[in-house]
């Protein structure tokens, strides 16, 4: 057959003279030595091919094993489908080798559709890697290779000049392991980057995990224990001190995730396997080369794909074959290099390139002998290709390394337009860039987004550091970002998603500008207005610390002028918002909610003054001030109802009922969270997530709660589910904390042990993996009280101990009471009275100190139980304590303590031969259920009564 023939088989067009398979019109991804395999099996169609000559072919001068050809030709029999519909094209012939049974047809060589410009766009990826190119050229054994090694060896760094193709190795790697780790790779371009300390955040918030610590690194490592995945660290280079350090700790304390990086020199960390990424291999020039000689070479066919791209629609000559192989040995085969080349072809030529590449490259060569090779060859083709551009495009492409990441045409223009180059001029030129491979598109969320490599982002940064306006450009991306941002400062708590989906692949930028803009260089005015607008942004991503951050530079640096302005408040408000979360229930974060408080009245912003009553309350009720809680909830539901607002208004309301539930009020708590659901409902008015928090789950959690409370068991277990299901589909690591927390006490409640343990094990892990001690903390209390009622006294008791004190130190109060009764239950149970009555007292003084009272009934009957057991036997006080805490019960309309009440009093008349008045106590309280007969206390209450009436 002749070398230039196309091979046709079932769906299969295969061109050997240029080492391509297709499947239709799209190019299919086989290894290097499969492909050997195939054109040998092919060309002898029919005809039994040995072993040995296979393995010649795929493996020339190289000693293998038959084993290795059984897998490759495993690997070529999966890539065609053979077997599959039916279809059948290699046999294998025992004892003899293999042969090529399926029906051929043989015809001349044609332009390759691959290789011609694309007529549609790549279909969208159904995953969220980025996507890998439809052909990836001359680093499939690479790949190949790597992914071995990085499965057995876990940690693997891809290292090489700027624009050898490391990211696409990477993100092919990354698709190839798709199923070897179950979809669960991650991908995280370190390159929009610019704070080595965010490496960790970065990390985080790909990964989906909630930080809130000043060093994110403990959690997630946390999360990470015990998880088997694929980390990709691209673009290393510029925080590789940092990096380095986050990749050991990931080797050392996370055994069961796999590491690949990207960078322009190793990382040297511990466990690191350092690969370095060799350029394309090209042809050695001579003049009888051959078209299909150079074509087999992928340096040339990436110059070749690229020309056809660029409008180049000459077919490939023998007589064309030694001035490629030329042009692709001057640019030592470095993909980006030989990709800047290719597009040039369509407006020079083939000869034409060459000579322009060989005049320009001569001179920077000898201009440049000291440097290091790979600035000799990727700094030098980057030269070549500015000093080509016009001057126009000169100046835009340096002005666009200000961006990190990606950017708009609009924030293009805004950045690079002057007196000299208007605002039309600028998009001509990136046009003219992306024509020239300067410039990449990148589509995100149906709008064309741009951006440099970094290799080129490097060069043209460099360019313009040259340059006398490069701080007049930075001031300009500031600038550009500021008035960007300034709606969300504007719209202040009432960030939309819009708002965060523009903010999302803009975080680069942003810190590029908040980090110019508070340097020497920089103007401090512009960094308060982007701290001012970046905060919401930051807060609602729950990127606390970055919140943290910017909102004490800017208040810092706020101007006299604009003190009690509108960016003042929004830099105020928001900086105790995200401390809360980072520095925990401190006095600096309650004295931050009051300044911004004082500011927001001054200013008469009702909006604003709510958000932080609600914070203030939040702060209230986390250190136990239940009682100052309310007052702060009936302030903020007085403001709402004078903003007019169905969704603040709901608010509100959801607010005062949480707050009445806490102080024990169940039947004010049940009016005010069901109001507040009905109007948000009725109104199609969302509420509002002041201080972060979901309120609508708040109001649900606290119902389900109160309606166990006042006698409707069954209800309570229905909205705890509903609200446990809503919290999952939102899936706010804080707020699902929250609700597994107190739907976890009604379960308990409720006697439903095994629905409240999976709570539990939910919320351990869940607080765990997003490093939420407190909430971590009150889970392990959860499982003392559980470990309780399962009879583990021992257990529990040592849980319950350990979880109070951490508590204590935490200053975090919110379930405090309610555990002192756990534990004290738990210490009878095990006969340790005397300190069962030294916790219930401390109990008492903290529920009054708290200014509580929804424990107290449930605290007087554990106290009476006490002085029962005491020796000798203190009735009367006994007595008294049921008998108050029956009052206290009925006061709340908690008609469940009051049943727990009534049966401890009950038992005690019976045994002192008051079965009649012991029946008739219960009875009255019983008969008061409707529902919840299956539940542990009417169960007991129900065989009590039966006994107390024989």
């Amino acid at each position: 057959m002749a070398s230039g023939d196309v091979i046709s088989f079932g769906p299969y067009r295969l061109i050997p003279a240029q080492r391509l398979l297709l499947r239709g019109e799209e190019a299919v991804d086989v290894g290097s030595r499969a492909l050997d395999i195939l054109i040998a099996l092919a060309e002898a169609t029919g005809e039994v091919v040995g072993q040995r000559q296979l393995m010649a072919r795929a493996w020339p001068n190289v000693v293998v094993g038959e084993g290795s050809l059984r897998v490759t030709i495993a690997e070529l029999r999966k890539v065609l489908g053979d077997g599959q519909s039916g279809g059948r094209y290699i046999a294998n012939v025992t004892g003899r080798g293999y042969c090529f049974v399926a029906s051929v047809d043989r015809a001349a060589t044609q332009p390759p559709m691959s290789l011609l410009p694309p007529s549609e766009p790549p279909l969208v990826p159904k995953h969220k890697l980025p996507a890998r190119l439809a052909r990836m050229i001359g680093r499939h054994d690479a790949v190949e290779a790597l992914s071995t090694l990085l499965t057995s060896r876990r940690f693997v760094s891809v290292v090489g000049p700027g624009g050898m193709g490391k990211t696409t190795v990477a993100i092919s790697i990354a698709h190839a392991l798709l199923d070897e780790f179950d979809n669960a790779v991650y991908f995280v371009d370190l390159g929009a980057v610019t704070d080595a300390n965010l490496v960790s955040c970065a990390v985080a918030a790909v990964l989906g995990v909630f930080v809130q610590a000043q060093d994110p690194l403990p959690g997630l490592l946390a999360f990470l224990a015990g998880r088997r995945l694929l980390l990709v660290l691209d673009n290393c280079e510029h925080v590789i001190d940092t990096a380095a350090s986050l990749t050991e700790r990931l080797y050392n304390d996370a055994p069961e995730v796999y590491i690949l990086t990207t960078s322009r020199e190793a990382l040297r960390a511990e466990g690191e396997h350092v690969h370095l990424l060799t350029p394309l291999n090209y042809p050695t020039v001579r003049e009888d080369l051959t078209a299909a000689e150079v074509m087999a070479t992928p340096a040339v066919q990436l110059l070749m794909e690229r020309a056809f791209a660029s409008g180049y629609t000459v077919p490939l000559t023998d007589a064309d074959a030694p001035t490629v192989a030329a042009i692709c040995s001057r640019l030592d085969g470095i993909a980006l290099a030989i990709e800047l080349a290719g597009s040039r072809v369509g407006t020079y030529g083939l000869q034409g390139t060459a000579d322009l590449l060989s005049n320009r490259f001569k001179l920077l060569w000898q201009g440049r002998r000291s440097a290091p090779p790979r600035q000799k060859t990727l700094a030098a083709m980057l030269d070549w290709s500015f000093n080509l551009l016009s001057d126009r495009d000169r100046r835009v492409l340096s002005r666009l390394s200000a961006f990190v990441g990606v950017f708009t045409l609009e924030a293009a223009q805004a950045v690079a337009a002057d007196d000299q180059t208007d605002a039309i001029e600028v998009a001509e030129a990136i046009s003219s860039l992306i024509d020239k491979s300067l410039v990449w598109v990148a589509p995100i969320g149906g709008i064309a987004h741009h951006r440099l490599l970094d290799s080129t982002l490097a060069f043209a940064a460099e360019k313009l550091a040259q340059t006398d306006e490069a701080n007049a450009v930075a001031r300009q991306h500031a600038l550009y970002y500021a008035n960007r941002l300034s709606n969300s400062a504007g719209k202040g708590v009432a960030i939309t998603i819009e708002d965060v989906a523009f903010a999302g692949p803009y975080l680069g930028n942003i810190r590029a500008a908040l980090e110019w803009s508070f340097s020497a260089a920089g103007e401090a005015a512009i960094g308060v207005q982007l701290a001012a607008g970046a905060a919401p942004l930051f807060f609602d991503l729950a990127l606390f610390s970055e919140c943290v951050r910017c909102c004490e530079q800017g208040l810092a640096a706020l101007p006299e002028i604009d003190e009690g302005s509108a960016i003042h408040l929004t830099l105020q408000a928001f900086l105790p918002a995200s401390a809360m979360f980072t520095r925990g229930n401190s006095d600096e974060v309650r004295r931050a909610i009051e300044d911004a408080l004082s500011l927001a009245e001054a200013r008469g912003d009702h909006v604003y003054q709510i958000h932080l009553l609600v914070g203030m309350g939040i702060f209230l009720t986390r250190v136990g001030d239940f009682q100052g809680a309310l007052r702060v909830a009936q302030r903020s539901m007085t403001v709402a109802e004078a903003t007019g607002s169905p969704g603040v208004i709901a608010t509100a309301e959801s607010v005062l009922g949480v707050a009445y539930h806490l102080v024990g009020d169940q039947m004010g708590a049940r009016r005010h969270c069901e109001r507040g659901l009905t109007k948000a409902d009725a109104a199609g008015a969302a509420q509002v997530a002041f201080f972060g928090y979901d309120h609508e789950i708040r109001a649900l959690i606290a119902l389900a709660r109160c309606y166990w409370l006042i006698g409707l068991p069954d209800r309570a277990a229905e909205t705890a589910t509903r609200v446990t299901d809503l919290a999952t589909k939102r899936d706010h690591p804080v707020n699902l904390c929250m609700t597994l927390i107190f739907t976890a006490t009604v379960f308990l409640w409720r006697g439903d042990l095994d629905e409240a343990e999976q709570l539990v094990r939910r919320l351990l892990d869940h607080a765990a993996r997003h490093s939420l001690g407190p909430y971590h903390t009150l889970g392990m209390a959860l499982s003392g009280e559980l470990a309780i009622a399962r009879g583990n006294t021992a257990e529990g008791v040592a849980l319950l101990r350990r979880s109070l004190g951490v508590l204590q130190a935490q200053n975090h109060h919110t379930l405090t009471p309610a555990l002192h009764i756990a534990l004290a239950e738990g210490l009878m149970k095990a006969g340790e009275v005397e300190e069962a009555a030294a916790v219930v007292d401390a109990g008492l003084v903290l529920s009054e100190a708290f200014g509580e009272t929804l424990n107290v009934p449930d605290l007087l009957r554990v106290r009476a139980e006490i002085w029962l057991q005491t020796t000798p036997v203190d009735l009367a006080a006994a007595e008294r304590a049921f008998q108050l805490s029956l009052r206290q019960a009925k006061e709340q309309s908690a008609l469940s303590l009051e049943l727990r009440s009534a049966m401890s009093l009950a038992r005690q008349w019976s045994c002192r031969g008051k079965s009649a008045d012991a029946a008739d106590l219960l009875e009255g309280v019983y008969r008061q259920f409707a529902e919840g007969y299956q539940t542990k206390d009417l169960k007991l209450a129900g065989q009590l009564l039966a006994d107390l009436r024989r």
